[in-house]
């Protein structure tokens, strides 16, 4: 085998630069060895190996029964050539005899020998990375992009590389292969084939962990963290509550200036982050995760964990955001159903005539609004509205608009309301319809309550929150947020 010293030398190296326990290798190596060996005389042999650390050298056994007459030269030895080697021998005595012609073992046995080694020391290896890290699973870590395979980010982060998958990569902003990188650690892996580490950037949690590096009031327990909700690389809400009265949580996360929330803006490739004051009231909680919207009252739903939000005419694209983003992040974040209307569609709801449109089938809120502008105030009136007015007015063809007739046709007028069929919204009672019992109307948000900024993606019994809006067409981008 290898020289003692040269052997010796090796050990110690890959130990040093691998982390792996020297006793480990050893036993590797030893394993390597004895399966060369048996690959090279075959398996019937009793072969000992073991590692001589004063040589520093491997040293292979044979061992053989001692007989009179030898039948298997593989497994018996002759007295007298047992002797020879140790002269106190007795027959039926095991004879170990240490074989001096291993040096060469050939091509193959050599080969198998290598691939036990490379084994073992991967198995080795794995476990030392799962020691330690499997206690830093949930922390943020640093490291440096080191190349790409099919989308996926391979990160060096000193002695092992992690995998940062595609799906946990912030959309819009590549990095490029040196640059340095921080990500979540998602997930430790204790036997696996690839990566053990997996890592992501897309994860509320890694942005809850963000805040905990940039604001003290946080990782001293002071301000937490009561809910994060995120689109990568677009908006984030996160709602924040103190323990101690005299300290303002969004401003503890805000900074001077915008300054501790901007460098998790910027560690986040420029994602705009919303800060709400978190309550356990889910009508006041939704008045500041829907912010800087305007919201005129607030009905709560406990069976149902459904929140309807009425909020001005002219706020409504405000509240809902671009393509729904706002009152979406809203929804995960209170874990709760949002459903965003305006104050005349909400009026609207309340009248006996608007309620029979919506039961002709075919017809949703948004017709059920043109028709209304349109002076068609009830399913009667549809039914004896023109072809070509209903055609001009809902934009459809005259098939659609024939069969919306028939069907408004068969809608019953409401046997309480059915003078109001015929009447304007105008003339209709303004007032809100009741809710039902286990609801909670809120009139007017307080005066105390704080616009919001932003908050964790939570969900309902474990599901992510539902957000349903009455937008026609994609609203714009609100514009809100403290940053």
């Amino acid at each position: 085998m290898a020289g003692g010293e040269n052997l010796k030398r090796i050990l110690d190296q890959i130990c040093r630069d691998k982390g792996i326990d020297r006793t480990l290798l050893v036993d590797a190596i030893e394993e390597a060895v004895r399966s060369a060996v048996r690959k090279k005389y075959g398996g019937r042999r009793d072969i000992e190996v073991q590692f001589n650390e004063e040589l520093g050298e491997i040293e292979v056994f044979q061992y053989r029964t001692v007989v009179e007459e030898v039948w298997d030269e593989d497994e018996e030895i002759s007295i007298e050539e047992a002797r020879l080697l140790d002269p106190d021998v007795e027959l039926e005595d095991d004879l170990g005899e240490k074989m001096d012609n291993i040096a060469d073992l050939g091509r193959i046995a050599a080969q198998s020998a290598k691939q036990v080694i490379i084994h073992r020391m991967r198995d080795a290896e794995r476990e030392v990375v799962y020691e330690m890290y499997r206690d830093r699973q949930g922390a943020v870590v640093n490291g440096i992009v080191q190349r790409f395979e099919r989308g996926n980010m391979v990160i060096n982060l000193g002695r092992t590389d992690a995998i940062l998958p595609r799906d946990g990569q912030i959309p819009k902003r590549s990095f490029k292969q040196g640059d340095r990188i921080r990500a979540y650690l998602l997930e430790v892996k204790q036997d696996a084939r690839d990566s053990q580490l997996i890592l992501s950037r897309t994860c509320n949690e890694f942005l809850v962990q963000l805040f905990e590096m940039e604001v003290p009031e946080i990782a001293e327990g002071v301000v937490k963290i009561l809910g994060a909700a995120r689109e990568p690389g677009f908006r984030a809400k996160i709602a924040v509550s103190s323990i101690e009265s005299d300290v303002d949580p969004v401003g503890a996360c805000v900074g001077m200036k915008g300054s501790r929330v901007q460098n998790v803006v910027q560690e986040l490739q420029g994602e705009r982050i919303d800060i709400v004051p978190w309550s356990p009231d889910p009508a006041k909680y939704v008045y500041n995760a829907l912010a800087p919207a305007e919201v005129t009252m607030v009905i709560v739903d406990e069976d149902q964990h459904s929140l309807l939000v009425v909020v001005p005419d002219d706020q409504l694209s405000l509240a809902i955001g671009r393509q729904g983003q706002n009152v979406r992040l809203a929804s995960r974040l209170l874990s709760w159903r949002i459903d965003v209307k305006s104050e005349q569609r909400y009026e609207n709801l309340s009248n006996p005539g608007y309620k029979s449109l919506l039961a002709v089938a075919g017809i949703g809120e948004p017709l059920a609004d043109k028709l209304m502008g349109a002076g068609i105030f009830s399913s009667v009136k549809l039914a004896e509205a023109e072809l070509s007015r209903i055609m001009d007015v809902l934009g459809v063809d005259e098939d659609v608009a024939a069969q919306m007739k028939l069907q408004a046709a068969d809608v019953p007028p409401p046997e309480d309301a059915a003078d109001a069929l015929f009447s304007s919204p105008e003339e209709s009672s303004s007032e809100p319809e009741t809710v039902e019992d286990g609801a909670a109307v809120v009139q007017e948000a307080a005066d105390d309550q704080e616009p919001a900024g932003n908050a964790e993606e939570s969900a309902e019994e474990g599901q992510p929150g539902n957000a349903i809006t009455e937008q026609d067409d994609d609203p714009v981008d609100d514009g809100a947020g403290n940053s």
